[in-house]
């Protein structure tokens, strides 16, 4: 009777084991799978800069154009005109920044909002998916969720400041459908923020979301729709340090 108490216990064990094993190794088996089904890794890897510009449709019936400029791995810039004022942010690896667009004085960030700002750089480039040990970030495979009746597959991607995302993916395509975020946003509140993405499109090799509806708080926040996407284009880090 001990011995089969005993099998049945090492049994648990090693099951336990290999279920651990294997949330660990299906987390870098849906990085992969995304990586490829992005463009693949050698083209991913080989995007240095992409220029990204659209326009934000808003609940109340304004409009937003927007560019956003991404150096790999972490410097951003996200320049924002509405109603003829100009919202500029950015983050150059280490400094973050802001134009106030009421008064045009630039101001750094600091606290929260630099945190999300150091966030924000690695969201819209290719290191942290493609490195993430480097960047200490990390992925966890959380299982399977079903959401309007379709099963996706679901990934906790956290980063060195404790703030996390978790990331939605189609099984069938292997490419974000919905991202919820959690920590804190650039005043220093508190994010409540999912990102729904739909119309994927390849340019140069690399698959897109060409519409993205944000909503905050359980709210539309607005829809952004993606109109042109740039590669390579020789970004200097000029373009992303504090203006004087």
């Amino acid at each position: 009777m001990r011995r089969l108490i005993s099998m049945g216990l090492a049994a648990l064990i090693l099951l336990s084991l290999a279920a651990a094993l294997g949330f660990c190794q299906s987390a870098s088996d849906i990085l992969e799978k995304m990586i490829e089904a992005s463009g693949g890794r050698k083209v991913l890897e080989g995007i240095k800069d992409t220029t990204m510009v659209g326009e934000m449709d808003l609940p109340s019936g304004m409009s937003a154009s927007m560019t956003i400029y991404h150096k790999e791995p972490n410097k951003f810039r996200q320049d924002m005109e509405v109603m003829g004022m100009l919202m500029t942010n950015a983050f150059d690896g280490e400094v973050g920044w802001i134009i106030d667009p009421q008064t045009g004085t630039v101001q750094d960030m600091t606290g929260a909002q630099l945190e999300e700002s150091k966030k924000g750089a690695f969201e819209f480039g290719n290191s942290a998916i493609l490195n993430p040990e480097k960047y200490g970030i990390t992925f966890t495979f959380k299982g399977k969720e079903t959401v309007e009746g379709k099963e996706y597959l679901v990934l906790v991607e956290t980063f060195p400041n404790d703030e996390i995302n978790t990331l939605f993916i189609d099984p069938d395509t292997y490419m974000l459908h919905r991202m919820k975020q959690k920590g804190t946003d650039m005043m220093g509140g508190v994010v409540d923020r999912e990102l729904f993405f739909e119309d994927y499109k390849k340019v140069n090799g690399v698959m897109y979301s060409h519409s993205m509806t944000i909503m905050q708080a359980g709210e539309e926040f607005g829809v952004f729709m993606l109109i042109d996407v740039k590669f390579n284009s020789g970004l200097e880090d000029s373009l992303f340090a504090k203006e004087k």
